[in-house]
This record gives structure tokens, sequence and C-alpha cells, in this order.
């Protein structure tokens, strides 16, 4: 527990927490919150283990997938270089969320949040390289510029100016909102020709559905279970299907480059 960070002061404060529990349930009140987050059973040094557990098999996932995309395609793929980038961007905010799942501090929370608004970001960057970096290396370029320094601001408001969580609630919902629009747009424009696109949709409302398990809001099943534990859990075989979808798209984008360098 000292490893994981945990002090007699930290301990004596999960103790309380429980006694004040036990007296809320003895007088018949609902359970209540602390500091804005349901208590959790401790299992070893796990604060939160179902969440630090979903999310390390997360991490698992897409550790998987990776080394798969790059036992199968070949590093001449015009989208391999960006998708591997990808995998490591996704390895590492699971990394963080394990981490703080297992033991919630101000870094660990930041390091989660920050990590999770570069996935989204990158999510983004890897539509643009997708659907026009290919043909305008130059917008690509300059779209790559404004997204670093979009997080840059981000990052340096949360952590310089405030730690505002409704404009990070609202700064991730709009850049999910275009990264969610860009990717449907995109596939449905192209399932006729690229049937493996149908993947990414159902990847895309796969996110949307299940991300409003966020908005369920109850005491965790057995001090352990709750919803965002849950969403965690339903978002392992997503990762499997997204890389899937990645992998079927370098290897036909491969296909083409092979075909037209022929003809030329």
């Amino acid at each position: 527990m000292s490893l994981a960070g945990w002090t007699c002061r930290d301990d004596c404060k999960y103790e309380c927490m429980w006694v004040t529990v036990g007296l809320y349930l003895q007088e018949g009140h609902k359970v209540p919150q602390f500091h804005g987050k349901w208590p959790f059973s401790r299992f070893l040094f796990f604060q939160e283990p179902a969440s630090a557990v979903a999310s390390f098999l997360n991490g698992l996932a897409s550790l998987v997938m990776l080394c798969r995309y790059r036992t199968f395609v070949p590093v001449s793929s015009p989208m391999y270089h960006t998708c591997v980038a990808f995998a490591w961007v996704s390895l590492n905010a699971w990394f963080w969320s394990t981490v703080f799942h297992t033991r919630d501090t101000d870094l660990t929370e930041k390091m989660d949040y920050f990590c999770a608004s570069t996935v989204i970001l990158h999510s983004i960057y890897l539509c643009c390289v997708r659907t026009v970096g290919l043909q305008h290396p130059a917008v690509l370029s300059a779209f790559r510029a404004l997204l670093l320094l979009m997080l840059t601001a981000h990052v340096s408001y949360l952590s310089l100016i405030r730690f505002d969580y409704g404009y990070n609630l609202v700064a991730n919902v709009a850049i999910g909102l275009v990264n969610v629009v860009w990717w449907l747009a995109w596939c449905l424009w192209n399932q006729r020709r690229l049937p493996h696109v149908r993947k990414c949709v159902v990847v895309v409302l796969l996110l949307q559905g299940l991300s409003l398990l966020e908005l369920l809001d109850f005491p965790p099943l057995f001090w352990v279970l709750d919803a965002h534990a849950i969403w965690h859990i339903s978002t392992i075989p997503v990762h499997v299907l997204f890389f899937s979808f990645l992998e079927d798209d370098s290897l036909y984008l491969l296909k083409e480059s092979e075909a037209k360098f022929k003809r030329d």
C-alpha cells in the first residue's frame, strides 16, 4: 500500500468513509458520495478494483491488436505509422486509467483526463490522415499543428489556471462529436466501395451507445461495480473491432498504392 501511495492519513479517511456509510444506511438514508465520488470497497491497494482491472484489460486488448497489426501489415502501408502511433497513444491512456483507478490522486486524475483527451484528438488526426492527409500532406501538417495547439492550451488551462471539471467535460464532448461525425460521414460515403468500413460504423455507434452508461449514476454494486466500470468493461471488444478495421483498411491502401505504382 505504501508503494501505491497510501498513507496513514489516507487509510484513516477510507475507514472513516465506511463508518459514515454505515451510519447513513443505519438511519435509512441514501448512500452518500464523498468529494463527488461513490464509496468503493478497496481490494489490496486497488481503490476502484473493477475499473482498474477493466482499464488494464482494455490496454491489454490494445497491445494484442497492436502486435497483430504489426505482424500482418507491412511498414510500407500508407497508414502504418499513423495507426501504430494511435495504438501507443491508446496504450498510454489505458495505463494512466489503470493507475488512476488504482490510486486516485491529483496527479493520476489529471494524467487520466489528459491522456483520454489525447486519444480523442489522435482519433480525429487518424481520420484526417485517412480522409484528407494522404492526398494533401500540406493540409495534414497544418491540421496536426492545430490539434497540438488545442491539446497544449487544454492541458495548460487545466494545469496552470483551474482544473474545471465542467469545462473538461464540455471540451471532450465537443471534440468527441467532431470525431464521431467525421468518421461516420466518411464511412457512409464509402461503404459501397469499401465493405470493411462497416466495422468502423459499428465501432462509432457502439461507442456512442456505450457512452450513455456514463450518464447512469448509482452506488456501486457490491461496492465494486459502478456505471463507469461497466463502461470500461464494455469497451474492450470495441478496441478489437476498431483495430481489425485499421488492419483491413491499411492492407487495402497498400494494395491500392501497389496497383497505382504498377500502372505508373
